[in-house]
């Protein structure tokens, strides 16, 4: 399996394209399918933008938190250090981390992070779990018995990385699902090999009772009289 990184970012609000920024980076190593201990966290000054309550209230990271914090241009490339060439994992990271981190990466000039390396849990949990009523990391957390204690409080970028390796892990140990058209294909294969199915039998022959012929005819010569 060799190495992975897992990782979650906390942000002033969900749409980069209007402004919003990264303001919390949490990743953590796995060699092997192992956790390691090498783990990278940084908070990041937004750069004036402002954290609405709504944002607040999920991850309780405020301006004035920030204010002494490092800003991207000087966080990214430590970040990007340490993921280095291996496959990157985010949940639902395809619609959301990947973008908004690889638009954080060109806007200070920097190289984003390939697709090659991208890997979406989202995805890889709806291929490989039927069960769960949603595939959000903490359903997926409960479905796995991975506790969520960590962050009764609030999310965390680090904390939810966290989260994130030991679902990861045992999303490795869950063997895929079949493909639904190959089990379907299967079943008609499987049918048609029924012994009753395209072989010839004798033809039955049920005679009618010459009792019935008479009453058969009967009925035709009434409706052709």
């Amino acid at each position: 399996m060799g190495r992975v990184i897992c990782f979650d970012i906390e942000t002033t609000g969900l749409e980069y394209t209007r402004g919003d920024r990264c303001i919390e980076i949490g990743a953590v190593e796995m060699i092997d399918g192992q956790i390691t201990d090498n783990t990278f966290h940084e908070y990041i000054n937004p750069d004036g933008k402002i954290i609405p309550p709504d944002s607040y209230m999920v991850h309780k990271i405020s301006n004035a938190f920030l204010e002494d914090k490092p800003k991207m241009a000087t966080v990214a490339p430590k970040f990007l250090d340490f993921i280095g060439t291996s496959p990157i994992v985010a949940h639902n990271g395809a619609d959301f981390d990947f973008p908004f981190i690889n638009h954080e990466l060109q806007m200070i000039g920097l190289p984003q992070i390939p697709r090659s390396q991208q890997l979406d849990s989202i995805i890889i949990a709806r291929n490989r779990v039927f069960g769960p009523k949603s595939y959000s990391l903490d359903a997926l957390a409960k479905w796995y018995g991975i506790s969520l204690t960590a962050r009764a409080d609030a999310h965390g970028a680090l904390i939810d990385a966290e989260i994130l390796a030991k679902v990861y892990k045992e999303l490795e140990n869950t063997a895929p699902a079949p493909d639904v058209h190959e089990i379907i294909e299967k079943q008609h294969a499987d049918f048609l090999k029924h012994p009753k199915i395209g072989t010839n039998f004798p033809h039955r022959q049920f005679p009618a009772h010459p009792d019935e012929i008479a009453h058969h005819n009967e009925f035709i010569e009434k409706i052709t009289a």
